[in-house]
């Protein structure tokens, strides 16, 4: 026998128990799905939000299936949402190596004393408080502090990815890059991402990185499914263009393109969505039309919903973020790993679609 074609039982044991795709961020590998880690931490800060004793058997069963690369921000429950990625890495013993870790700064986090408030939205506020200024936003003081603070708290030396939760306009763009670039040349970041802004200001970020030598961002965590296509217009199309990676946030709009819309609200997540929409998904004629049509795409191949919106999805994107909150949910996730639809079904599900006002930028 040839040397080296024997393929190691560890080796073939490791590919069988792999059930996503992986695929490049820059010279990044992620995995798709990426495990969103909103919902891990206190139902307090949010009510559908997974506790401790829940969430941790969700991220193990998570990296069990090859869900390797797992999105958090310092603000998700104040903090809470990255310290329980930290402890079950340490629970059950998974090398640092194995997994991705995105973490985002920039948003306002609650004061000590503080932890089950969201605050996250009110930067003009904090803007007036002795507690909060310098703490958040893109300077590099705060930068650096948001950085090192979610270090502190995940329990590792080093982000794989740290992400510009949103654009600061407070901050020369120059002072945000210079940070973000020192923090790679420290070791404390390996790549830069950024999450929903205008594509104006991305290309503003990366145009300063290029001149100076800096190190550019190198995806976009976007606002974009089904349901909102608006990102279509200019920010996909820059990113594809400048081999930026797209990871987009809500890819099931909270659960809209999941389940037929008489039906939505019955789980904790749906429910708070309904009462407490942050979105318009669903309101609309057309919005409603598209569901219908998922869900008879759905009945005609015999998936579920999910599927069908993965794979209209997973065909223009890197990656979606999920925000998984049972193993059922990530199971019939990775249900849709190789799923492809035809032009008619894809231009079937597509049709609808009217423009709506830009989401998802605050």
């Amino acid at each position: 026998m040839a040397p080296f074609t024997k393929v190691p039982e560890q080796l073939s044991q490791s590919i069988a128990d792999t059930k996503v795709e992986y695929r490049p961020v820059g010279g990044l590998v992620v995995s798709n799905p990426i495990m969103g880690c909103m919902g891990i931490g206190d139902p307090e800060w949010w009510n559908w939000v997974v506790e401790e004793e829940r969430a941790l058997p969700l991220l193990k069963a998570a990296f069990d299936r090859g869900i390797n690369t797992w999105d958090t921000a310092n603000v998700y429950s104040n903090g809470l949402s990255e310290t329980l990625i930290g402890r079950a890495l340490r629970k059950y013993q998974i090398p640092r190596r194995k997994v991705v870790l995105i973490s985002k700064v920039g948003r306002v986090m609650a004061d000590d004393g503080g932890e089950k408030d969201v605050v996250a939205f009110m930067g003009p506020l904090a803007a007036r408080s002795k507690d909060l200024v310098n703490t958040y936003g893109l300077s590099r003081k705060s930068i650096f502090h948001q950085v090192q603070e979610s270090l502190t708290r995940l329990g590792t030396d080093y982000l794989d990815v740290i992400m510009i939760h949103r654009y600061d306009p407070q901050t020369p763009p120059e002072e945000t890059m210079r940070a973000l670039h020192d923090l790679v040349t420290m070791g404390k970041v390996h790549y830069i991402g950024a999450s929903s802004m205008w594509a104006h200001e991305l290309v503003t970020l990366n145009s300063i990185a290029e001149r100076n030598g800096w190190h550019k961002i190198v995806c976009m965590e976007n606002h974009y499914n089904l349901l909102y296509r608006e990102e279509e217009r200019e920010m996909n199309r820059y990113c594809r263009q400048n081999n930026i990676a797209l990871l987009p946030w809500a890819p099931l709009a909270s659960g809209h393109l999941a389940c037929p819309y008489d039906v939505y609200g019955q789980s904790p997540r749906t429910a708070d969505d309904s009462e407490n929409p942050r979105f318009s998904y669903g309101r609309s004629i057309e919005d409603r039309e598209i569901i219908t049509r998922v869900a008879t795409v759905a009945i005609r191949r015999g998936w579920t919903m999910t599927e069908v919106a993965l794979a209209w999805l997973n065909k223009r994107v890197t990656a979606p973020v999920i925000g998984f909150t049972s193993v059922k949910r990530i199971e019939e996730a990775l249900m849709a790993r190789g799923k492809k639809l035809s032009p008619e079904e894809e231009a079937y599900l597509e049709e609808p679609y009217r423009a709506k006002e830009i989401e998802g930028h605050c």
